[in-house]
């Protein structure tokens, strides 16, 4: 399970337990609607009337307001999968376009992309239906081929890009003694 999968997740529950409570304010909006319609009507401007009117009122003006939040909801849960989708694009573009610049052969860009998704040694071989003393010796030429001494910092050199932009936007600021 990815952390991406669990943030869309997490935010389908909460559209669902929104609706849900929306639901049930609209059945207790309509049963006091009725009740303080029926006060109004029988007992005319006394307290209890107007107190239960105005919680009437004051629920389906929750109701439209749990409505508009499930809307936002929604439209920002869109947003966060067209998002991720657009990230996953320019990524996989990234590591394209880098594995090309160091010239590796398309064996190499399969082993070198299943490095980077984690996969270890004995699973790369078993996918690749190769032996892994091939598979290492393919490892071997990709670091090389990247100017890198292993996979952490293969894996680190598209990471570091990534991350550099939001790091740099970071006020820098010195402890003071």
């Amino acid at each position: 399970m990815t952390f991406s999968g669990i943030n869309l997740r997490q935010g389908r529950r909460e559209t669902t337990a929104l609706a849900a409570f929306m639901l049930l304010q609209s059945v207790a909006a309509i049963f006091f609607v009725g009740d303080a319609f029926t006060d109004l009507v029988t007992d005319v401007g006394s307290p209890h009337s107007v107190f239960e009117f105005f919680v009437a009122f004051v629920l389906i003006v929750g109701i439209f307001l749990a409505g508009w939040q499930l809307r936002l909801t929604l439209e920002r849960l869109r947003h966060q999968e067209r998002a991720l989708g657009a990230a996953r694009g320019d990524l996989a573009r990234i590591i394209d376009t880098q594995f090309a610049e160091w010239g590796l052969t398309p064996a190499e860009s399969d082993v070198g992309l299943l490095a980077l998704k984690g996969l270890d040694l004995s699973e790369i071989a078993q996918l690749r239906g190769a032996a892994q003393g091939t598979v290492r010796a393919q490892l071997t030429r990709i670091y090389a081929k990247a100017g890198v001494s292993g996979r952490h910092q293969f894996a680190a050199w598209f990471v570091e890009d990534l991350l550099q932009d939001g790091l740099s936007a970071k006020p820098q600021t010195v402890p003071q003694a």
